[in-house]
């Protein structure tokens, strides 16, 4: 088992990785993998923050994590989006997607961001220490239910002062 950086050599491999663990995701449009080719190339981009987990040579899990801005009154907040976490069917269940949020945090912090905002099942991400955006009065630029719009603190008190509207790149809308 590896977690490490994707390569351009890998692009292939996770398009049809991220096809495939969102092909029976009822609440997914089934578009995830496009939003990461065009997020590739985005200036928003952190190629450090795109990670694969290997077993045995085969890709079975993939994360990204995105550059974003939390807006307050025109005074921009950085963040980063999680968006997606996605493991083959098969591999599902086993904790792969864990390892990479996990390893992605660590990464992101090391990398000196402080917080990460997400939107996904309320059951799941709360394991790993998100909490609802709006505890941070935090909001999403869309109409979603508030126990899926999460957000969580790499470094201690990092939102604390924290709030506003989340501005997503252009990229997340095309």
């Amino acid at each position: 088992m590896n977690i490490r950086k994707e390569e351009k050599s890998d692009y292939e491999q996770v398009f049809k990785l991220i096809e495939k663990a969102f092909e029976n995701e009822g609440y997914s449009d089934n578009r995830e993998q496009f939003l990461v080719e065009r997020l590739r190339k985005a200036d928003s981009f952190v190629p450090e923050l795109s990670l694969v987990f290997e077993m045995n040579g085969l890709i079975v899990g993939y994360i990204l994590l995105t550059k974003i801005k939390i807006n307050h009154s025109d005074f921009f907040y950085d963040s980063l989006a999680l968006a997606p976490v996605a493991v083959l069917p098969n591999y599902q269940g086993n904790g792969i997607g864990g390892h990479l949020i996990e390893f992605a945090h660590k990464k992101a912090k090391e990398l000196g961001f402080e917080s990460i905002i997400l939107l996904g099942h309320p059951t799941y991400y709360p394991k790993f220490g998100y909490r609802k955006a709006a505890e941070f009065d935090i909001q999403l630029p869309f109409k979603v239910p508030d126990e899926n719009c999460m957000a969580i603190e790499l470094i201690e008190d990092a939102l604390k002062n924290v709030n506003g509207m989340v501005e997503y790149p252009k990229e997340f809308y095309l």
